[in-house]
């Protein structure tokens, strides 16, 4: 009797496929991940990598420079340099939109930028951008950590589909399409974007931001979420409100003493999330935390109240804050009417506005809405993709600051889904054939790129108008997932 051989479970396949394969032409062979590419993913699973905003000041520092670091060996692979590798430079945390609690974070921390750098990969010389495609992949997580492992086609752990499993199979694609195609890296440019700063509220301001102002991007952006491997020609963003009061606290034997916090957040809570939900098309209202205090013995006099308000368009986001605005004096109004005549809460419904102010931790953030008839036959028509129906929720993420690149089109696009896959959960996992997948559809929209370019320059796109949704879809309900 002989010995079995030893299985090895990244070198074995589900027997069953997760889902159809898209975006190539019939007969074309499906890209698959290969055993070192599906070791470079267990291995950044493997490396912590969320932010100071993620596990707070003291907590451990991300391994973003190994992180990116061993992609771009495995890059280097397919011809691939790294043209840039470095934090960000301090003065961006200056720029207007930098949420406050970004600021806060980075006065908190010394190494806050130091720790969390971004870099560019680039496949031969640099090629003007309308022969170039650029991708853009987050390295960085949310906190929490699970050992990383594969086991019935399927890869576990932190960053499986947010989105260090989308940056491998981004790696595959490239790989793929680098044999199909002879004019990649000669006659037609990629760039690969391997940033920090989306996870925890930052918003891209000091990852993906710098880089796009810098030049790092093409005719074609592809900025690589689970969107089920649909196209997303856009991507919402999202304003932080805090409405605190500042009081004077009273003691239970005599709650009328002082001003209730409690009561008086806790009538605006409820007035904000019945007035402001569907005042303006497109716009998503999160009624979020409220805090006073944790004792039954106590009146608290100061406490916040935190909304966010996540906005298709850059005019529906200017919109939703004023509406925001106006429905807050309607709320205290309302409250100083409701409870005027109440002993205890004579004093709060008489000082309301008084001890009541709104701020902005964050707002002015733009809106991404791309349109481009050109660019959406090359996807379509050429890449044999699909674009998201009508009535699909857009997200948040840093395509946003494509918003205004002159020349551009930019789509969000990305195997797995958030909810379904545990993005941001315990559970976390990427499924191996909706990795391949989206590398098939890579490699199919490099070559459908490819052969445009090489029949002449693409045509400069349609300016997008910044209140019209644009692209292929109209967008319905929208929601924030970094804000």
């Amino acid at each position: 009797m002989t010995d079995a051989p030893a299985r090895d479970p990244l070198t074995e396949r589900p027997t069953t496929s997760a889902g159809a394969r898209s975006g190539e032409a019939a007969g074309a062979a499906d890209v698959t991940l290969t055993t070192a590419e599906r070791e470079l993913l267990l291995r950044l699973i493997g490396l912590p990598t969320a932010g100071p905003l993620e596990v707070g000041p003291d907590g451990p520092r991300p391994q973003l420079w190994a992180a990116q670091r061993a992609y771009a060996e495995a890059a280097a692979e397919l011809g691939f340099t790294v043209v840039h590798h470095a934090a960000a430079d301090p003065a961006v945390l200056e720029l207007d939109g930098v949420p406050v609690t970004v600021r806060e974070a980075a006065a908190a921390t010394p190494d806050f930028l130091e720790c969390q750098p971004s870099m560019v990969l680039r496949l031969g010389p640099e090629l003007p951008p309308e022969r170039t495609v650029m991708f853009n992949v987050h390295l960085d997580t949310v906190a929490g950590f699970e050992p990383p492992r594969y086991a019935d086609g399927r890869f576990h752990g932190r960053g499986a589909i947010d989105a260090k499993g989308p940056a491998v199979a981004l790696l595959a694609g490239l790989r793929a399409a680098r044999a199909a195609v002879p004019a990649l890296g000669e006659r037609v440019g990629v760039l690969v974007q391997l940033v920090a700063g989306e996870e925890g509220g930052a918003m891209g301001v000091f990852g993906t931001r710098p880089l796009v102002a810098a030049g790092y991007t093409g005719r074609l952006n592809v900025f690589c979420e689970p969107t089920r491997q649909l196209l997303l020609p856009r991507s919402t963003a999202a304003a932080t409100a805090r409405i605190s009061v500042a009081g004077q606290d009273s003691i239970d034997d005599r709650p009328g003493g002082g001003h209730n916090a409690t009561v008086l957040l806790g009538h605006l809570a409820q007035h904000l999330a019945r007035r402001l939900p569907g005042r303006v098309p497109g716009g998503r209202v999160c009624v979020a935390g409220l805090h006073t205090g944790t004792l039954h013995n106590k009146v608290y006099g100061s406490g916040h109240l935190l909304l966010n308000l996540a906005y298709p368009t850059t005019e529906a986001g200017r919109a939703l804050q004023q509406a925001l605005e106006d429905e807050l004096r309607a709320g205290l109004a309302s409250f100083t009417e409701t409870f005027a005549d109440l002993p205890d809460f004579a004093l709060t419904a008489r000082e309301a506005a008084r001890v009541t102010r709104l701020d902005w931790l964050k707002r002015g953030l733009p809106a991404l809405a791309s349109t481009d008839p050109w660019a959406e036959r090359l996807l379509t028509e050429g890449a044999g993709l699909r674009y998201a129906p009508a009535d699909a929720d857009a997200f948040t993420c840093d395509a946003i600051w494509t918003h205004d690149v002159p020349g551009a089109y930019t789509v969000v696009y990305g195997p797995g889904d958030l909810d379904a896959n545990g993005a941001h959960a315990d559970g976390e996992h990427a499924d191996l054939a909706d990795l391949e997948s989206f590398a098939t559809g890579v490699r199919a929209l490099l070559t459908s790129f490819a052969r445009a370019s090489e029949a002449g320059d693409p045509p400069a796109p349609a300016a997008t108008t910044p209140d019209q949704p644009a692209g292929a879809t109209t967008p319905a309900g929208s929601t924030s997932r970094t804000a």
